[in-house]
């Protein structure tokens, strides 16, 4: 293994940056975390004042105590995590994943699928005892879960046989494209990987979600009078409102658009509707208006398709160095396709560079999101909207209190506060 590393400069240097940069991202995200804790934990005895009216202490107290215990398991998670990345490159476990697989079905197309798929299913194992916590002892805990074994066993099974069914022949066509289409097989690959996702969105609503959920239409008459206006007022038009039964599978309360063009549907947790009033529900509405107003939607596939243009790019040339392959720890097949390799080690990379990019992309979000809120200020009333909010901050335990370097990382939507204050400061 040693003589791997070493056989030229470049492999060497890989090693070297990958190993710093997994290092320094796992530093920055337990500083972080550390952060959170240690700021939520210091105002976990005071409602702040802004809201002392509105929440009482024992509903403070719960939120800080969900939001300590998630970043404590999170940084769990965090190490698990860059450990698994280390036993996969530099440690030699996908070097030793793919030769086991070229030993018994030779270099072929076959081979590259089943390493990809022995990959993933690997990894899901591993992840298991992690995703079972978090479900049946944390959410349990502080009341949220309201999935039974029985129900997460057949989520899983069909989870698993839908990536199977879709999965599977969609990576074999990205596989047989990165070796069929020549040089410029990326522009291909990321063409049709474009096309999956805009096709996703438009047979989700229909097709998958009703696999797993129960959709019925709104039957509120209050409630649909007022969305109908509502969309009405604002130009909109959409398949139909819809309520999900969230209720079977958490506490959680949440309501989204879902597709594009005509497929658009109006979804709602049935859990939503249970906790908010109906103008609460209508300002909820609006704020999603809100982001097809501004085109958040369609400015962030842009940016997601344009980041995933220049990663794809980025792959297309690493897949052909020999360094990609030995500098973090795996043997390439000579003269035989690398392809399968290449994708699994660009994944473990990809997410180092993202915990130092990731600020920007948070930025952006919250930045869309008072956007939002201030259309649905205009729109309805900035009262029913902050109503709205403060409810669904309660309800789904969200610290008030959080760290404010912490939020700039990782929180797509801004803190209570920030928020709030905007929205009643603009309210009629």
């Amino acid at each position: 293994m040693t003589e791997l590393f070493t056989s030229n400069p470049a492999s060497l240097t890989t090693t070297l940056v990958f190993a710093a940069a997994l290092t320094l991202s796992l530093l920055l995200k337990f500083w972080l975390a550390s952060r959170q804790i240690r700021h939520v934990a210091q105002h976990r005895g005071a409602v702040p004042q802004a809201f002392a009216h509105k929440i009482t202490l024992a509903a403070h107290q719960k939120a800080a105590d969900y939001t300590l215990t998630k970043a404590r398991f999170g940084m769990l998670e965090l190490a698990w995590g860059a450990a698994l990345t280390l036993c996969w490159t530099l440690l030699g476990g996908l070097s030793v994943l793919n030769q086991a697989l070229v030993g018994w079905m030779g270099n072929s197309l076959s081979q590259q699928v089943a390493l990809l798929a022995t990959f993933v299913a690997i990894g899901g194992v591993l992840d298991l005892p992690f995703t079972l916590y978090q479900t049946f002892v944390i959410e349990e805990r502080f009341g949220f879960n309201k999935t039974s074994l029985k129900l997460w066993l057949q989520d899983s099974a069909k989870s698993l046989l839908l990536s199977a069914l879709i999965g599977l022949p969609f990576i074999t066509l990205v596989l047989w494209m990165m070796g069929a289409t020549g040089a410029w097989w990326w522009l291909w690959v990321w063409g049709v990987w474009m096309g999956f996702n805009l096709l996703a969105l438009l047979i989700y609503p229909t097709w998958i979600a009703p696999l797993f959920n129960k959709f019925q239409p709104l039957e509120d008459p209050q409630v649909k009078e007022r969305v109908t206006q509502l969309m009405a007022r604002c130009g909109f038009t959409s398949k139909g409102f819809f309520v999900m039964d969230g209720s079977k599978r958490s506490a959680h309360a949440n309501a989204y658009f879902t597709g594009f063009g005509a497929s658009k549907r109006v979804v709602f947790y049935d859990t939503l509707l249970a906790q908010l009033s109906p103008a609460e529900v209508d300002a909820v509405l609006a704020h999603e208006l809100g982001h097809f107003t501004h085109k958040h939607v369609i400015k962030r596939m842009v940016s997601l398709f344009a980041m995933s243009l220049l990663g794809f790019a980025a792959l297309g040339w690493v897949s052909q160095q020999a360094w990609f392959y030995t500098g973090l720890g795996v043997v390439p097949s000579i003269g035989a396709a690398n392809d399968a390799l290449a994708l699994l080690l660009f994944m473990m990379v990809l997410p180092l560079l993202g915990a130092f990019v990731g600020p920007v992309f948070a930025q952006m979000s919250r930045q869309h999101e008072f956007e939002a809120d201030a259309y649905a200020v205009a729109q309805t009333s900035g009262t029913d909207l902050a109503g709205a909010l403060l409810k669904l901050f309660e309800d789904n335990a969200s610290t008030l209190t959080p760290d404010p370097v912490y939020v700039r990382f990782y929180y797509s939507h801004p803190p209570a506060t920030e928020r709030l204050g905007r929205i009643l400061g603009t309210a009629h």
